[in-house]
């Protein structure tokens, strides 16, 4: 049944770069791997591969039961005594397979050895799964191994993996069958999973969400160098929620970690403004207002460094490092964050604002999209108009210039490398923007065969080897405009005043919003469209081009001969009863079921003809 729009997304998740799974993870598309990663459960090598192919050894196994085993936190690899023949006490997995032994998850052979180098066969690891749940041969009709295989099929622990008996278990047998075993109830009627702590999702597997939440370290602020409790050469690395590599982070980064996954997500937003107010005081503040706008603080300390016994005091020229969920990590001077970016104004408002000296004055607020995809925010005696670009250096104090147009034309390759005769540097940064001031982070590849005229190009600047690693673009893709779908138009006129007005509903990214026009009307119809505005005001309101698809598939949707590639933020709404449902575009997939109407923007964007928006209807 679809969920009723209520005008805010109603599914929620956490940070999108938080929750990407890492490279290794990526080896494969399921969950299950993932959660037992997460978990400890299932390592890399070193290199952070997770070589899902190779089989697991009795070792191996008894390390992967003790990660899913209350003993999780307390078992190390050396213990200092022999168990076995073939286990000395030397041995890298002595402590894992003693605590699998005394509990009797596993048992050695009668000659006194334990083969900890022999591959785990299906059988043998079912026996042990059981033994974990808590039952015994007692419970069990027949004779082993077939009593031990019927139980572990009935219990649906082998979902997932398809192995016969006398087989060797792979690694990516082991992840499906732990993550089964978290969700499955103990002989006592507990699910095994929350017996150890661990939240369930509405499936009733552990819920990868909240685990890596819970096993994420952090705020912690780059200086000089990122401490990590594993090798950085295998960490993977997200910058802002976009894959990264170490070159690109930089000092006064805020970085979190997860140990299980070997990741580490980093992020670059900084606020720069004067400090004018704590709350709920200055002796333990939680949040502050700097430049404006109001902050949360996620880490003690900030909230230290902004308290009345720290260094930064009501009335400073202050840097804001902002985590993951945008709250305050931490604080430094403005000197300290040092650097220059650029980027498209994006907001620009007048506010009084108080000095130290209680004197009013009169300053603008300014939004900055930069084209590392942040959005940074100043207050200062600016007169800058949504739409410009600026270069931003921080240093002793913040400033923010208006840059002249850098122009430019010429066709991007194929592999989005080179524009013209002009070289792409491999961190190339790339805005696109709209007329109205709206901006948007695109990649190189977004722009592979196009050809951009010198209107589509505002500003670029070369790196030392002269290649362009900044680059902004105006109107270049369409990405930047402002898609919604029109649910409801009314246009009124009275003719004996004359007076004209017009109300329309629509949703936009699945909030439901109105608006009214006073003496004027924008002749809508229900359907896919564009608002335009200037300088932040509704400056233009249209429809854009519809056509009924015969297919969707992925990133492509076809209407008849033609073909049109599926924006990345394509907007698609399921029509029910007169009510619009916001979903995933796979789940609209099937157009025996459904009737698709989709829209999608002109091509007078060098790279654009996109379908923006997707409505369906059940046949």
């Amino acid at each position: 049944m679809w969920k009723r729009l209520t005008g805010l997304f109603l599914a929620l998740t956490l940070l999108a770069g938080l929750l990407a799974l890492p490279a290794a993870a990526a080896e494969t598309t399921g969950e299950p791997v993932a959660t037992v990663q997460a978990l400890g459960i299932l390592n890399g090598d070193q290199n952070g591969n997770l070589n899902l192919s190779g089989n697991v050894t009795r070792a191996q196994f008894c390390k992967m039961l003790v990660a899913a085993s209350p003993y999780r936190d307390t078992v190390g690899g050396s213990g200092g005594y022999s168990l076995f023949t073939d286990v000395k006490s030397d041995h890298w997995a002595v402590e894992y397979i003693k605590t699998a032994v005394d509990n009797g998850w596993l048992l050695g052979y009668l000659d006194g050895s334990f083969h900890p180098d022999s591959s785990i066969t299906l059988e043998e690891a079912a026996t042990v799964a059981l033994r974990v749940l808590g039952y015994t041969n007692a419970d069990l009709a027949g004779t082993y191994p077939a009593a031990q295989l019927s139980k572990f099929n009935a219990l649906g622990l082998h979902a997932g993996f398809s192995k016969g008996q006398g087989q060797a278990m792979s690694r990516m047998d082991c992840a499906w069958l732990f993550y089964n075993l978290l969700a499955t109830e103990t002989k006592s009627g507990q699910i095994y999973g929350q017996t150890l702590g661990y939240t369930l999702d509405s499936t009733g597997h552990v819920d990868y969400g909240s685990l890596v939440t819970s096993e994420t370290e952090g705020p912690f602020t780059v200086s000089g160098t990122v401490s990590l409790p594993f090798d950085r050469n295998s960490a993977t690395v997200y910058r802002n929620g976009h894959a990264a590599d170490w070159s690109q982070v930089a000092n006064y980064d805020i970085y979190y970690y997860n140990t299980n996954l070997q990741t580490v997500w980093v992020y670059s937003n900084r606020i720069t403004g004067t400090y004018t107010a704590a709350s709920p005081s200055a002796v333990a503040p939680t949040s502050v207002t700097v430049a404006g706008n109001t902050y949360a603080i996620e880490s003690s300390t900030a909230a230290h460094k902004l308290s009345s016994q720290g260094e930064y005091g009501i009335g400073d020229t202050v840097t804001l490092l902002l985590g993951m969920n945008g709250g305050v990590a931490d604080v430094c001077d403005v000197s300290s964050a040092a650097g220059t970016y650029y980027g498209v104004v994006t907001s620009a408002a007048q506010q009084s604002m108080v000095t130290s000296g209680g004197d009013a004055v009169v300053e603008q607020t300014l939004k900055v999209l930069c084209t590392d995809g942040v959005e940074r925010t100043f207050t200062g005696s600016y007169a800058y108009d949504v739409g410009s670009v600026v270069r931003v250096d921080y240093g002793q104090k913040s400033v923010v210039e208006r840059q002249g147009i850098l122009a430019l034309s010429g066709k991007v390759n194929s592999t989005g490398t080179s524009l013209g005769t002009y070289t792409l540097s491999d961190q190339v940064e790339i805005l696109d923007s709209s007329s109205s001031g709206s901006a948007v982070r695109i990649y190189p590849k977004r722009l592979a065969g196009v050809t951009l005229e010198r209107d589509n190009v505002l500003f670029y600047h070369m790196d030392s080897q002269g290649k362009i690693d900044r680059l902004i673009l105006r109107d270049a893709t369409g990405d930047a405009e402002d898609y919604v779908l029109f649910t409801a138009v009314f246009d009124d006129v009275d003719e004996k005043v004359p007076s004209y007005q017009g109300q329309y509903s629509y949703l936009r990214n699945g909030q439901s919003q109105t608006y009214t026009s006073v003496d004027w009307m924008y002749h809508l119809q229900v359907g896919g469209g564009v608002i335009e505005y200037n300088k932040g005001v509704v400056d233009q309101m249209k429809n854009i081009s519809s056509a009924t698809l015969t297919s969707l598939t992925g990133a492509t949707a076809t209407v008849g001969n033609r073909t049109y590639t599926v924006s990345d933020r394509v907007q698609v709404y399921v029509v029910s009863d007169g009510e619009y449902f916001a979903v995933p575009a796979s789940s609209v997939e099937d157009t025996d079921r459904y009737t698709l109407t989709a829209w999608y923007d002109e091509l007078g964007y060098p790279a654009g003809g996109q379908v923006r928006l997707i409505v369906a209807r059940e046949k």
